[in-house]
């Protein structure tokens, strides 16, 4: 599949030294249609939406934020914390705005599964289906975050 120069420019700020030094892609060579496709396929499956993942996600992310200095349990299931970095950070798909940079970190307690995100993941899951590259740094199984996020 040929790209569009918009895809072409997306592609190159979702590699390593575009907007972010490691990169959103991994060593995932697939066109970014076939990524998303394929992980909102997995999330078709399994009975959910990417914007029920992004509100969940987002959910214990307002949580981790509003006790910056240490972790905090929701329901007696959930330990999250959330470890600041200075700056912002703008989405790879050149959407407007700034995603602040740091790591939440979930712990589902009853199940002893761990997971991290950033700001940014919530973003590009909600607006792109974008759970990004094999490989990549911060890459979300669909599978995984449906498995923690959901007791």
């Amino acid at each position: 599949m040929k790209e569009t120069p918009q895809e072409k420019k997306i592609r190159q700020n979702l590699q390593e030294s575009g907007i972010s030094p490691q990169g959103f892609l991994g060593e995932d060579e697939r066109h970014i249609h076939e990524i998303v496709a394929t992980d909102l396929a997995v999330l078709e499956r399994l009975g959910k939406t990417k914007e029920e993942i992004a509100d969940r996600m987002e959910f214990f992310s307002q949580e981790a934020f509003s006790h910056y200095d240490g972790n905090v349990i929701i329901d007696q299931i959930y330990e999250i914390e959330y470890d600041t970095v200075r700056g912002k950070i703008p989405c790879p798909f050149d959407h407007p705005g700034l995603f602040r940079k740091g790591e939440i970190t979930l712990n589902n307690l009853h199940k002893n599964l761990k997971i991290s995100w950033t700001p940014l993941n919530i973003h590009m899951i909600r607006a792109h289906g974008f759970f990004e590259g094999k490989g990549a740094k911060h890459r979300l199984e669909p599978k995984d975050l449906i498995e923690i996020l959901f007791k």
